[in-house]
């Protein structure tokens, strides 16, 4: 955020000041870097050379050698500053990432508070209470709605009599009112033989129709 006057706010600077602070450390480190490649290389230059010169011109050998350890010197202090700056990349990184979490952490504890403001237990008890009354009364409600029925219900074995009743006027009708009595009703009114007998002459008026066309139908082929 920046104010009026162009500049950066008070509180966005201490906020960027971690991450700028990481940004300078880490080019300084790239820099020591590739500083102590450079001596690395220095070094095995000097030592070829001492190598080279060992047996055939020992003053360009020593003087290599000297080289050779002035460079190891400043290896040393590199490596080291690089070790340093490893350590407080490090160390600003896990303060940087423990500010944030405290400040995550706050506000969460903020947004709680919030949603408890004016909560007690008492409260959520009594609630649960109610909730659990109407649900309670919404059972009952329901289950006497189910039970009650609209107007007095007949007893079935009343319903079955009153029944065999009407059957019984209804046959004694048919049978007083002449010429309304059904086939079927008088051919099961006749004695079982009578039927037996009717039933035998129907067979054999059949059997003797059957036989009159077989005989019909051997003239008509001769």
């Amino acid at each position: 955020m920046w104010s009026w006057f162009g500049g950066a706010s008070a509180a966005q600077k201490r906020k960027d000041a971690p991450k700028n602070a990481i940004l300078l450390l880490r080019e300084q480190l790239d820099m020591l870097q590739k500083r102590e490649k450079h001596l690395e290389n220095q070094m095995a230059e000097q030592d070829a050379v001492a190598r080279k010169n060992v047996s055939t011109n020992k003053n360009a050998a020593k003087a290599a050698l000297r080289r050779k350890k002035g460079y190891e010197k400043n290896l040393e202090q590199t490596t080291a500053q690089i070790t340093q700056l490893e350590q407080q990349i490090y160390s600003i990184e896990a303060a940087n990432i423990n500010q944030e979490t405290l400040h995550a952490m706050k506000v969460a504890s903020a947004a709680m508070s919030q949603i408890h403001k004016g909560l007690t237990i008492d409260k959520v008890d009594e609630t649960m209470d109610q909730i659990q009354q109407q649900h309670q009364l919404s059972e009952e409600i329901a289950q006497a709605i189910a039970s009650n029925t609209i107007g007095e219900v007949p007893d079935e074995t009343e319903l079955e009599e009153e029944l065999e009743s009407m059957e019984q006027e209804a046959m004694d009708k048919r049978m007083l009112t002449p010429g309304t009595v059904p086939v079927a009703d008088k051919i099961s009114a006749l004695p079982s033989a009578a039927n037996g007998e009717l039933k035998a002459k129907h067979e054999v008026e059949d059997d003797e129709e059957a036989e009159l066309e077989k005989l019909r139908a051997e003239m008509a082929m001769g």
